[in-house]
């Protein structure tokens, strides 16, 4: 994108929302941002298009000369975070941006995608086989028996897996609400989260919040996904590996969280291509609907106390897990005294 007297040479309109996948495109090229694509996908935004993101971001940012981001719609606002949010996440991509042609800008935009696409593609290949491994009984297969390469018996025209699936304040062991979820008479849309996201698959209605996204099977995914497949059924250690270790990630993001309940409902679903097409799954509305929650303001408390849970399950060294000092430890002792210095001081000032 060249510059003439300090303006940018830019696309003159955006034609698409960002924030929706975009078309399926091949990129050969190699480059660290199609490392950086995948790992963005799964923490910060999954259903991005790229090129797109871009190109607007770069309009908003001239725009924003004359007119501030509080003026642009909620939508826009939301799509500049993320743009800035990418410019953050990677030294130099602004400049490379803004210096570059507008080919430059789509290719950029390219390799992130290739990046992303291919996290979705290789995370929805592995949890398709490695979900059944978590929902299996103890000690027992599952009867009748799922196939790993196979969907076509999974959501909800299987016991165990409509199950789980079963929208949160539905009786899936009433036999019209099963049959008609098998039928599709009744049908589920994205936002009406299924039971497995909630710890022991218990939903109270007079308290919705209580369990939410605390499920093992969403850990098991997580712990899949971010820090090696190995290290699902172990005990948390202090070292990281995997794609957390490669991005020097030591908590979890409200989006990570979001991709991998995402990710999982698909594997537990009947659908056998993860598309924003797909009214069946309804992935994208669904995924939407727990970023909203997540990131709104007046749940702060709740997320607050959600993901000091989950980095306690998944990085319980990092400082974000917030465990308590022991009791009887040295700088336990030491804050204490601190604590008493401090007390008495106020005493003998006031």
């Amino acid at each position: 994108m060249t510059t003439v007297n300090g303006v940018s040479s830019i696309p003159s309109k955006r034609t698409t929302s960002a924030l929706q996948m975009g078309p399926r495109k091949k990129v050969s090229t190699s480059d660290p941002l199609i490392s950086h694509g995948r790992h963005f996908r799964q923490t910060v935004f999954a259903l991005c298009n790229f090129p797109s993101l871009l190109t607007n971001g770069i309009l908003r940012l001239e725009q924003m000369e004359d007119t501030p981001l509080e003026d642009f719609s909620a939508d826009e606002r939301r799509e500049h975070r993320i743009f800035e949010h990418l410019l953050d996440s990677y030294p130099g991509l602004l400049e490379r941006l803004q210096n570059g042609s507008e080919e430059e800008l789509i290719h950029v935009g390219e390799l992130i995608g290739k990046g992303a696409a291919g996290a979705r593609g290789d995370d929805t290949k592995t949890l398709k086989s490695a979900v059944l491994d978590w929902i299996s009984p103890k000690g027992a297969a599952i009867q009748p028996p799922l196939h790993r390469n196979s969907k076509i018996d999974r959501g909800f025209n299987h016991e165990l897996t409509g199950s789980l699936l079963c929208p949160a304040g539905l009786d899936w062991k009433d036999l019209e609400t099963r049959e008609n979820l098998r039928s599709g008479e009744l049908s589920v849309c994205g936002d009406q989260w299924p039971v497995f996201l909630y710890a022991n698959h218990t939903y109270d209605a007079d308290d919705p919040w209580c369990g939410l996204l605390r499920n093992r099977l969403l850990v098991y995914a997580y712990k899949h996904v971010f820090t090696s497949p190995s290290s699902v059924d172990k005990e948390p250690k202090a070292t990281r590996s995997g794609n957390a270790r490669l991005h020097g990630m030591n908590a979890v993001t409200v989006a990570s969280i979001s991709y991998i309940a995402t990710q999982v409902r698909f594997a537990l679903s009947s659908s056998s291509v993860f598309s924003r097409t797909d009214t069946t799954t309804d992935s994208e509305m669904f995924y939407h609907s727990l970023l909203d929650l997540l990131e709104d303001p007046d749940e702060s408390k709740e997320l607050d106390e959600l993901l000091t849970w989950w980095n306690r399950q998944v990085f319980p060294a990092s400082s974000a897990a917030k465990r308590s000092i022991s009791a009887n430890s040295a700088l336990a002792k030491i804050r204490l005294k601190r604590l008493a210095v401090k007390q008495a001081e106020n005493l003998s000032s006031s």
